[in-house]
């Protein structure tokens, strides 16, 4: 109970849940476009939500733009996969190098509460190695802060998400606010095979509300985590933090796409950003700017607000602005089994291991990766089969056997490579903005993981009893692209996420992550989010002009 009131004394979202449905946007705190605000938002995701009602709470004025809908869950989603890509970001990109990165579904989120809205729900910690790759293990790269720097804000959000799962001994040790949810057929299937293997797994975590949270109902095991929530069970910002800074006064304008941040040539200072709105290009006037639109959209906003003092493009004096982005290496791996499993019947990703995520000296190579349960619906699973060279009769028979694959999906670490990044296109958008040009490749210890991956999970199935195995080699999680560094010639943003050439420009997205371990990220976005608002809201500005009420 003294939890719950911490959890409500912090943020309230879970509690004002029926005042923040149907018709919220008309109901906020409105401010116009000559107001000076003392921050300005692109993007309504995990990092900005989070930044939003924390200094919403603190007092700041704050609008957030975000280029997609304000989502009514009741009213928009609906129980059907294909009728769920209006979720996705599908505007035009350009992709190559070696192995291009697939875009769209997997990978880009698109309204008020960003990824999220279809994120799995799966919210592990990064491990305290995670920060030190390259003192470790000679790769990656060192953050400017530590684990133990982040420790208090993932015991905030976890709170508030709230996360629920067993005690997790990986890592730095520690507990989850909710017991982990009963485990369905695919997680019986995992938790078999890796006893059967003599490796150590646990159910969880995952950010869906196991029991009444506040106003959230209780998840009902539908199926659909990937496709919206409907039910408010699964947490996304939409409905975890962004009731909570409304209350608070922010506001959050939705179909807002924001092109350029402006920067007077004078101070250096950001005054605001340029966004168009039903059409209309329009300027929002702001004393401290915060990207936070994703690790493709961030490095296009930066690059394509190029000026006379920026002529390669914003905060990119020293060519690292869409540098350094990353994937995981997602390789899925389905089983037969003669008895139904049913794996949709549970939340997505319901058990896990990190036995693998540490480097193992006597491997040849370095870092490692996570294994956990993955539900893909019939569509999804469709996709993989073919991937097999089923086509035609053999396909549609194949689909008749759904019901009875269990499904597993590993996260492999890949390395931050300087080549992997952002550019700027020569094709345009509807709006004459340059699309994202965006060029990936693998190394040789990528493959090797991969390939490592792979065999351990088609282990796992053949020990569990499946009868026949398939595995496909995906991608997850794009992270990078303005990387956090200890100086300006190894990053664009220091350890409080303030962009070192811009003093009062914050980036707060997962563009700002220099590793990205082999855990899914937007748990550590919500905490470096949460901890530069703290620090923020404490006064420690080192050259953000202050909210106007303390000027």
């Amino acid at each position: 109970m003294s939890s719950l009131r911490a959890v409500r004394g912090r943020n309230e979202s879970a509690w004002l849940l029926p005042l923040a449905a149907p018709d919220v946007a008309q109901s906020m705190k409105h401010h116009s476009d000559d107001d000076e605000v003392d921050l300005v938002i692109v993007g309504c995701g995990a990092g900005g939500s989070t930044l939003a009602q924390r200094l919403a709470r603190a007092g700041w004025s704050v609008v957030v733009l975000e280029a997609g809908p304000f989502w009514e869950p009741d009213r928009d989603w609906v129980s059907d996969e294909a009728g769920s890509h209006k979720l996705y970001w599908t505007e035009p990109r350009v992709i190559d190098g070696d192995d291009p990165i697939p875009l769209g579904s997997n990978n880009s989120g698109r309204g008020v509460g960003g990824s999220m809205v279809h994120f799995a729900g799966y919210t592990p910690r990064f491990h305290p190695s995670d920060f030190r790759t390259e003192t470790l293990d000679g790769v990656g790269a060192d953050w400017p802060l530590a684990y133990e720097d982040l420790r208090p804000h993932y015991e905030d959000i976890e709170e508030e998400l709230p996360v629920a799962g067993q005690d997790w001994p990986w890592g730095d040790p520690h507990r989850y606010p909710h017991s982990p949810h009963p485990v369905g057929g695919n997680g019986e299937v995992f938790l078999r095979g890796a006893r059967a293997c003599g490796i150590e797994a646990r159910v969880g975590p995952v950010a869906i509300s196991n029991g009444r949270f506040g106003h959230r109902r209780h998840c009902i095991y539908r199926g659909f985590c990937l496709q919206g929530c409907k039910v408010d069970a699964k947490a996304s910002p939409l409905i975890t933090h962004v009731p909570d800074a409304l209350a608070h006064g922010a506001e959050v304008r939705a179909d807002s796409m924001v092109t350029r941040v402006a920067v007077d040539p004078r101070t250096a200072l950001a005054t605001g950003v340029h966004y168009v709105r039903d059409g209309v290009e329009r300027f929002q006037r702001a004393r401290n700017v915060a990207v936070a639109a994703y690790s493709i959209e961030t490095p296009r906003l930066l690059l394509n607000s190029a000026s006379q003092r920026f002529p390669d493009g914003l905060c990119n004096d020293h060519d690292l602005v869409g540098r350094y982005l990353m994937v995981q290496g997602a390789p899925q791996t389905g089983g037969r089994f003669s008895q139904e499993v049913r794996m949709y019947k549970a939340p997505p990703p319901e058990a896990s291991t990190e036995e693998f995520y540490e480097t193992d000296p006597s491997k040849p190579y370095r870092r490692g990766y996570s294994i956990q349960t993955v539900s893909p619906l019939p569509i999804a699973w469709a996709e993989h089969v073919a991937a097999q060279g089923h086509w035609g009769a053999e396909l549609r028979r194949r689909m008749t056997d759904y019901v009875h694959w269990a499904c597993l999906g590993a996260l492999c670490e890949f390395l931050p490579l300087p080549e992997n990044r952002v550019t700027l296109d020569s094709e345009t958008d509807h709006r004459g903005m340059p699309v994202a040009h965006v060029t990936y490749s693998r190394c040789g210890n990528d493959h090797r993981l991969m390939a490592a991956a792979r065999q351990t999970m088609e282990q796992i199935m053949t020990a569990a009893g499946a009868s026949e195995v398939m595995t496909i080699e995906r991608y997850a999680h794009l992270v990078g692209g303005a990387r956090m560094a200890a100086d300006p010639q190894h990053g664009v943003v220091d350890a409080d996420s303030r962009t070192f050439a811009v003093p009062n420009l914050l980036i707060t997205d997962g563009s700002i992550l220099p590793t990205q371990g082999s855990a899914n990220p937007a748990l550590t976005i919500m905490a470096l989010a949460a901890r530069t608002a703290a620090r923020l809201a404490a006064g420690a500005r080192g050259g953000l002009r202050r909210p106007a009420k303390e000027s």
